[in-house]
């Protein structure tokens, strides 16, 4: 099931959603955020040859990305765990979500230095 539209258009993090999930906490955004953008090089590293449990990571990157409201990214994710469980052109999935971190990865790092 896609996740909902609640991100603006043009901003692939909703904010409202990670303010919501910090309680309002400036500081503990920021370290979500920097945790999440660490995570997020290291699952797609890991992910980059599309290995055996491919799928797994892909999992943990949704629900991660969920967390923040990082909906995108965990749609790119969802879509890789199907392609790898159907077949269909796993290639392709993992090169969106590999674009959909980037994406988020730099809001974060706008987000960081402000």
């Amino acid at each position: 099931m896609p996740s909902p539209p609640l991100a603006p258009l043009d901003n692939p993090l909703d904010l409202d959603h990670l303010a919501r999930m910090t309680l309002g906490d400036a500081e503990l955004e920021q370290q979500v955020l920097a945790m999440f953008a660490e995570q997020s090089v290291r699952l797609i590293a890991a992910m980059s040859a599309l290995p055996a449990d491919a799928a797994v990571l892909a999992h943990k990157l949704k629900g991660s990305a969920r967390g923040i409201g990082a909906f995108s990214v965990a749609d790119a994710a969802a879509d890789l765990e199907t392609a790898i469980r159907t077949g269909d052109n796993p290639p392709r999935a993992f090169a969106a979500l590999k674009e959909a971190v980037a994406e988020v990865r730099a809001v974060i790092a706008t987000i960081l230095k402000a």
